[in-house]
């Protein structure tokens, strides 16, 4: 399950950052467009640990070949399955962000 893997990673890095401090709350910043929704990252890390969880959405960014620039129509996003199109024109569009979890913080006691 990718998810586990992508969990896994996060949990790595914010331990290797907290340097064996306890931790209080992370927050992540989760694009529109990542392998894995924001709600369900939160309710997945959620029930694997004892810190307070804040998931902070972003907004993604795509690049048209008609011109367009700006977020993508999403049509599904589903558990590692997303279909976006240019909301202009309704081609697909290449991304230009938005597919990015980013560890943005950690607060430690």
């Amino acid at each position: 399950m990718h998810e586990t893997l992508i969990i896994n990673n996060i949990l790595k890095k914010v331990n290797r950052q907290a340097k064996g401090k306890k931790i209080k709350s992370i927050i992540l910043e989760v694009g529109d467009l990542a392998h894995l929704p924001a709600q369900e990252l939160k309710d997945f890390l959620g029930k694997m640990v004892d810190f307070k969880v804040i998931v902070k959405p972003v907004k993604a960014k795509v690049k048209c070949v008609c011109g367009y620039q700006g977020e993508p129509k999403i049509l599904v996003h589903e558990h590692d399955f997303i279909l976006y199109e240019c909301p202009k024109c309704g081609k697909t569009a290449k991304i230009v962000s938005g597919e990015e979890i980013v560890l943005k913080e950690i607060k430690t006691w």
